[in-house]
């Protein structure tokens, strides 16, 4: 089966690393692309790709003031991730509770002894 294209789906855009960092440095607010580069130690062309294809995919907005574009996040474009992620929790809380118990077993044994 073919994989799809990075710029068609946000899943793949937020596989490479470094468009996830991106995307945690815009939770900050907007920042031009020379900024971006600059904070994570990229090239400029390389963080404008990155940009670009978070920008597709909905997760990156963009502007301009003056001369320069800012770039700002868009984590409505998120939603699809936290929903299928969201489906995990309960999977997570029922480990962590087993875990918690087998804890708590393993705590009482040591004082009987």
């Amino acid at each position: 089966m073919a994989r799809a294209a990075t710029t068609s789906d946000v899943f793949n855009a937020i596989a490479e690393p470094q468009r996830r960092n991106i995307l945690v440095l815009l939770r900050a607010g907007e920042r031009p692309v020379t900024e971006v580069a600059e904070e994570l130690g990229m090239s400029q062309p390389g963080a404008s790709k990155h940009l670009r294809v978070l920008r597709e995919v909905g997760l990156v907005q963009d502007h301009r003031v003056g001369k320069q574009r800012l770039y700002a996040l868009d984590a409505r474009g998120l939603r699809h991730v936290h929903e299928w992620a969201g489906g995990f929790e309960q999977f997570w809380n029922e480990s962590f509770d087993r875990l918690e118990v087998y804890m708590q077993e393993l705590k009482q044994e040591t004082n009987k002894e």
